[in-house]
């Protein structure tokens, strides 16, 4: 999940972070603890991340609101990690959710996430409306049931084509 990530990714976006076991790998892996922003629902795990993690930003909230909250002035966040469960999530929620981490994210930057499905968790439509593709970067079969990473990016704006000198 944290691979690509290191001290140049710069701010970091954690969705989910529970106990925090992704925030520790990308302390692991040389992400500044400033640099994290760490999102989650339930209280008492986010008072569990103040504590194990007092220099990142805790934000005690719905994933989904990131869409109408951004975080920063503009999308500054190299990247966006997420323990999510998104084959449980409605796809309502999981528009407003992807719609929220983009906004947050810079240009070039990617939002990683896994599924112990076998097959991306977030439907193709709902990537093709917002323009992003996805790309496994990664899977295991020793876990039970076996997971795989993917990784979330911007379309590549497509070169301009002139039919008239096709």
């Amino acid at each position: 999940m944290t691979q690509d990530l290191g001290p140049d990714t710069g701010p970091v976006l954690e969705l989910g972070a529970g106990t925090g076991p992704f925030t520790r790998a990308m302390l692991a892996r040389g992400v500044r603890e400033s640099d994290m922003t760490l999102i989650e629902f339930n209280a008492d795990l986010a008072h569990l991340l103040r504590c194990r993690f007092p220099k990142s930003r805790v934000l005690e909230m719905d994933a989904a609101e990131l869409r109408c909250k951004p975080l920063y002035e503009t999308p500054l966040a190299g990247a966006a990690i997420s323990g999510l469960p998104f084959l449980a999530i409605p796809p309502r929620q999981t528009l407003a959710i992807l719609e929220g981490v983009f906004a947050n994210v810079r240009a070039g930057g990617a939002m990683y996430i896994f599924t112990y499905g076998f097959r991306c968790p977030i439907d193709q439509s709902l990537l093709d409306r917002l323009d992003l593709e996805v790309t496994r970067v990664g899977h295991t079969f020793r876990n039970l049931p076996p997971a795989a990473v993917y990784r979330i990016t911007r379309m590549k704006p497509a070169k301009i084509y002139d039919w008239r000198f096709a």
